[in-house]
């Protein structure tokens, strides 16, 4: 199929014919529970992306809903977020009811099949709002997503970061954006993320094997982005946001605009960050470190009684520089050489059509990733193509007493192809195809869930260069297939407590580089020999969790050990080509094990204070003892929060004083250099003003306030010994018109 014709495809499912039925109305109350009504609540449907808020009397009307049982969400900053299902007839209404709460507010879970209340899942998922990341003054989405427990990054200086979770990283580690999987040769240590945090609602991380759901690529965790939310119903909103980085000089620019009627809504965003070489603790500034981000975000929907379709587009260009020579020093913003051109077209569109009592969710993707390198000159040595096709069909069957289930198919087509003299991988075809079913069976206090998964891949690639000759390719034609299952168990056998048990499975395919590769990775410095014998990958993971809370403390620990067959790592020959090290992927029997725990105090009557501790460690070896590579340092993180009385100029004031102690790091593979500990000191704080007729947030960090010379264990630059970033003011406003 061709790309032109994929993309008409992806156009005509957006828009379908419309079907005619009566309108369903709802029409509610919401008040706290003195039955005071309150204002500004957010009542939101999200299976069909539509919302409003309550008016000053706390009343609120949704229009053209589905005729059959939708879930309306009520959330409000102080409140505990509700989730109701509501069977609607011609005309209903509704009285809701808040209970205040200390702790932030609980959301509807969307990467797990059900959508339900993170209290109400089986699988623990860490959710952060993307505006609650931000506070952490990071300039990078990745740099803002390490502040989960279990979340760490490979870092190529202060532009690229690619995830790492309980010490699974690259392709084992899937990225969600806009409802579709994200493929941007996440193979390469020195990719990035690709992706700017503007114009996304939040992220749901779920750690651990999430093959059921998602299929090969999943065996390490799952991160999902969800893409902001329309206007609310019969609203519009203009916003602006900009930052500055004082270490890098760096600039972010965010403009938006949405607007939604009771059927259409539609929304635009663009940004631009620029950033010149960071400084580190001497004053001295790391060569080449610098970047420059464009982004441009739309989308458009349309909601009826039937059928809810939305259709995003995503165009993101960034050239990064790669650190080599550290000894110039510059203030330049150009990227210089070596550097690397990446320019991303992403189209993601997702449809809920309603049935009678069931209902059919279709996602469809088209990814373009055009990747270049350049050493000395304007022509890319390095050009390669990736174009993927994807798409996610489900059906959520009849509800039977207590019991939900859904089956569905999900698959991916894609294509690699090479326009520069240099290869890291060959020109190649990859095609997907999973089926799957889970249910999930409520009772009282308790939930079951289970599923299973059947998944096939197939790969073929294309011969390049000369039998026995420096860099020959030989071409190759392979399948994997696997069968994976789930099984969980979430109760609460002990008051304000939530238990849960997980068991799963997962698989991943060797990737192209793992396979093909036969040359020098000039990213990493060393020649790598691929393997076309290699196995699948295979895991099993046992996953227990515990949370305790009550009104001022709260509690949880998350335990987990996971077992992998085959797995495939780099592994060094002890010879050389042209002056690099040989590496060759092999592959070996592994476990990897640790926990998460943490707290959250907020003793009365002192409710302007909030004390935060968490606690993660994860350790990882071979069958023969020896340690796995890329492993994260221990990790101790402690927040101490003031929050500060609300009035009419100023609200949500609050200041946060940050400890972050990473443990020395020695248990380490054959080809890395342990790390030593260190600690730092982070400040930040903000509020939201109404002053002049403007309603605006401001915002102010100090990142490392005591100057701190320090190497993170998972820097590809500390072979080098090039320290991370130095002390680092962040100042930040955002206007909402």
């Amino acid at each position: 199929m061709k790309i032109n014709t994929k993309i008409l495809f992806i156009g005509i499912l957006t828009f379908l014919p419309i079907f005619l039925s009566a309108q369903k109305t709802i029409n509610g109350l919401v008040t706290d529970t003195y039955q005071k009504p309150l204002f500004n609540v957010e009542v939101y449907a999200v299976d069909i992306h539509k919302g409003t808020t309550t008016n000053e009397l706390g009343k609120f009307s949704l229009q053209n809903l589905p005729a059959q049982a939708i879930t309306l969400t009520f959330s409000s900053l102080g409140f505990e977020t509700q989730s109701i299902s509501v069977n609607l007839n011609d005309e209903n209404t509704l009285t809701v009811q808040l209970k205040p709460v200390v702790f932030e507010i609980d959301e509807v879970i969307v990467s797990t099949p059900f959508h339900k209340l993170q209290k109400d899942n089986v699988t623990k998922v860490d959710y952060r709002s993307v505006k609650s990341l931000r506070q952490s003054g990071g300039s990078t989405f990745m740099q803002q997503l390490t502040n989960i427990p279990g979340i760490s990054q490979i870092t190529t200086g202060n532009s690229i970061g690619k995830p790492v979770i309980r010490g699974l990283s690259g392709n084992r580690v899937l990225v969600y954006a806009n409802g579709i999987r994200l493929e941007n040769q996440q193979f390469g240590d020195e990719h990035g993320l690709g992706l700017n945090d503007a114009g996304f609602e939040s992220v749901e991380i779920i750690k651990g094997p999430a093959s059921l759901l998602y299929g090969s690529d999943a065996l390490g965790g799952v991160i999902y982005l969800t893409p902001e939310k329309f206007a609310a119903t019969g609203t519009s909103k203009v916003d602006y946001a900009q930052k500055y980085f004082s270490n890098t000089r760096g600039t972010n620019l965010n403009l938006g605009y949405k607007t939604s009627s009771d059927n259409w809504s539609v929304l635009t965003r663009g940004s631009y960050n620029t950033h010149i070489d960071y400084k580190i603790s001497s004053g001295d500034r790391v060569h080449n470190t610098r970047y420059n981000e464009a982004d441009f975000k739309t989308g458009l929907a349309y909601s009826n009684e039937k059928l809810s379709s939305n259709i995003r587009y995503n165009y993101n260009k960034s050239l990064l520089g790669i650190p080599e020579d550290f000894d110039v020093q510059s203030t330049d913003r150009k990227a210089a050489f070596p550097n690397q051109e990446v320019a991303q077209h992403l189209i993601s569109s997702h449809h809920h059509y309603y049935l009678k009592n069931s209902k059919i969710d279709a996602d469809f993707g088209y990814i373009a990733n055009k990747r270049e390198e350049f050493s000395a000159a304007d022509e890319a040595e390095l050009a390669m193509k990736l174009n993927t096709f994807s798409y996610n069909l489900r059906y959520n069957l009849p509800k039977f007493n207590q019991l939900e289930s859904i089956i569905g198919l999900q698959g991916m087509n894609q294509t690699n192809t090479n326009s520069g003299e240099e290869l890291l991988i060959p020109d190649a075809k990859v095609k997907d195809i999973g089926f799957f079913t889970t249910a999930n069976y409520m009772l009282k206090n308790t939930s079951l869930q289970a599923g299973l998964r059947y998944d096939y891949r197939s790969i073929n690639t294309q011969e390049h260069g000369n039998l026995n000759e420096e860099g020959y390719i030989e071409a190759i034609d392979k399948s994997y297939e696997s069968v994976n299952a789930s099984v969980g168990l979430k109760t609460s056998f002990i008051k304000n407590s939530i238990f849960r048990l997980n068991f799963a499975t997962g698989f991943r395919a060797p990737n192209l580089a793992e396979l093909t590769s036969n040359g020098t990775h000039e990213g990493s410095n060393r020649y790598e020999i691929g393997n076309s014998l290699l196995k699948q990958e295979q895991n099993y993971q046992t996953d227990l969790s515990f949370e305790y809370k009550t009104e001022h403390f709260e509690f949880y620990t998350n335990v987990f050990y996971n077992k992998l067959q085959d797995y495939i790592f780099l592994s060094p020959t002890n010879t050389q080509i042209n002056g690099d090290d040989v590496y060759i992927y092999v592959q070996d029997d592994a476990k990897l094990y640790g926990t998460e725990i943490g707290f959250h105090f907020h003793p009365h009557p002192l409710d302007w204070l909030h004390l935060e501790s968490s606690f993660e460690s994860v350790k990882g070896t071979q069958k023969n003892g020896n340690y796995l590579p890329l492993l994260p340092a221990n990790k101790w993180n402690n927040n101490l929060k003031f929050t500060f009385k609300n009035n009419q100029k100023m609200q949500n004031t609050f200041a946060t004083f940050n400890i972050e102690h990473s443990f020395k790091q020695n248990r380490v593979s054959e080809f890395e250099i342990p790390s030593s500990a260190y600690t730092l000191l982070n400040f930040s704080s903000g509020s939201t003003f109404n002053l002049f007729n403007l309603k605006f947030d401001a915002s102010f960090n100090i990142q490392n306030v005591f100057n701190k010379e320090y190497i993170s264990h998972l820097s590809r630059l500390k072979t080098d010994f090039v320290p991370n970033m130095g002390r680092n003011y962040v100042v930040g406003i955002n206007f909402n018109l």
